[in-house]
């Protein structure tokens, strides 16, 4: 059986849930609470040098850390990870992206507003998001627009990267309202046999 050392409600950890629960994986979670100062203790840091979560501890024990490693490791051999070449390099680009262009955007503007309660002293800085995040959310629009999920007809843990923010971007101040192939997606996503939600 799995551990997860993680919080539900960040976008990073709850992927891993998501994906678990899709793929009917037995596994325990560990409620870690970055705001507590818990990813900090030197037990936690044994298992993750950069302290922070996700965490997946394997039998051994062994440990993985980075989401979206985590995912790849346990998509491995699924219909969530095609076995090889351009399709699952295809995985791969979403997944980078969703690192780079669309979680430092969504996913810190929900943190500032959400988790902080947007504090004055970092109120430029989450009106600052604001473009990052939709030009994101305009790319997966128009992806989206050409196939029901990112990388083609069926669900990839590219879908999963990429839900776990873009599914509670309103969180950062980012309507849907006027992307309405990614609202449809989103739908999409939760008629998955056994979605659990981030709440």
């Amino acid at each position: 059986m799995y551990r997860v050392y993680g919080d539900i409600l960040s976008g990073n950890c709850y992927k891993i849930k998501l994906l678990l629960e899709l793929l009917q994986l037995p596994h325990e979670w560990v409620h870690v609470s970055v705001l507590a100062g818990e990813t900090r203790t030197p037990d936690f840091i044994k298992m993750n040098r950069n302290a922070k979560i996700p965490v997946l501890e394997i039998a051994g024990p062994d440990y993985l850390c980075e989401s979206n490693a985590i995912l790849n490791y346990l998509a491995e051999g699924t219909d969530y990870l095609p076995a090889q070449g351009l399709a699952r390099a295809r995985v791969l680009q979403w997944q980078f992206f969703e690192q780079y262009s669309h979680e430092p955007y969504i996913a810190v503007a929900r943190f500032i507003n959400r988790f902080l309660g947007l504090p004055p002293e970092r109120a430029e800085e989450y009106a600052a998001k604001q473009e990052g995040g939709h030009k994101a959310l305009a790319v997966m629009e128009q992806q989206l627009g050409e196939a029901p999920y990112l990388v083609g007809a069926t669900p990839t843990i590219a879908d999963i990267s990429l839900y776990a923010y873009t599914h509670v971007a309103p969180d950062g101040g980012f309507s849907l309202d006027a992307y309405p192939q990614i609202r449809a997606w989103l739908q999409r996503i939760e008629a998955l046999p056994h979605y659990v939600g981030i709440e």
